[in-house]
């Protein structure tokens, strides 16, 4: 495998060498990589793979937001940043809350039960 390896990096140098990839979308930009000390360890993997595949709904990506805009909020000292969180963190609760609320209309006892269990290992 060591072979191959060394052929892969010595293409790669050559064509970082001619310029190849210069015109790359992002090229220049600082990598965003994601926070994902809110997911627990044994659920990341699933939690990514779904997330690359596009199955991650407005419902994950509002419970992340909430609890950022929390944390944020417990950390926060000046007065008129609060207020600014406070108006977000309103926002994102509302947003949840419509979607939670439209959600149980069609869920199953079973189902709410299953996303309690999944909201307490989130905490």
């Amino acid at each position: 495998m060591d072979i191959f390896w060394r052929i892969a990096e010595d293409k790669i140098r050559e064509a970082m060498k001619n310029g190849e990839f210069n015109n790359l979308p992002g090229f220049g930009k600082p990598l965003e990589l994601e926070d994902l000390s809110h997911i627990p360890e044994d659920l990341r993997i699933g939690y990514l793979i779904l997330k690359n595949a596009g199955y991650v709904s407005e419902e994950v990506e509002l419970k992340k937001d909430l609890m950022t805009l929390e944390d944020l909020l417990r950390c926060c000292e000046d007065e008129e940043e609060k207020k600014e969180l406070k108006k977000k963190l309103n926002e994102k609760l509302l947003r949840w809350n419509a979607l939670m609320k439209k959600r149980n209309k069609t869920n199953s006892q079973a189902l709410r039960d299953y996303q309690r269990r999944i909201d307490e290992k989130f905490r």
